[in-house]
């Protein structure tokens, strides 16, 4: 079962490709891969929390938010996602 035109994958971002992926594969394993990373994040944040996550890192955090290293992690996380899901569709 093919997802996305090899010429479309390449033309587009890793959130567009994960988005049209997520609207044509089993939604059964996309939500099990969206729960996943939200596991992921929560566990990220406790951890966080547990260190002391206080005013000047939340600052910190805000700050970080439009920041072309964490752009780039954004879409290494996106591509994982789209990797995980096509690997359970075929």
């Amino acid at each position: 079962m093919q997802l996305f035109d090899d010429d479309d994958f390449m033309n587009t971002t890793p959130q567009e490709n994960y988005f049209a992926i997520a609207r044509t594969a089993n939604q059964n394993i996309v939500e099990m891969e969206i729960e996943k990373m939200f596991r992921r994040f929560a566990v990220a944040e406790k951890m966080l929390e547990d260190k002391g996550l206080d005013e000047e890192h939340e600052q910190l955090i805000s700050s970080l938010i439009i920041d072309k290293e964490i752009d780039s992690r954004v879409e290494s996380l996106f591509i994982e996602l789209v990797g995980n899901i096509v690997t359970q569709c075929e």
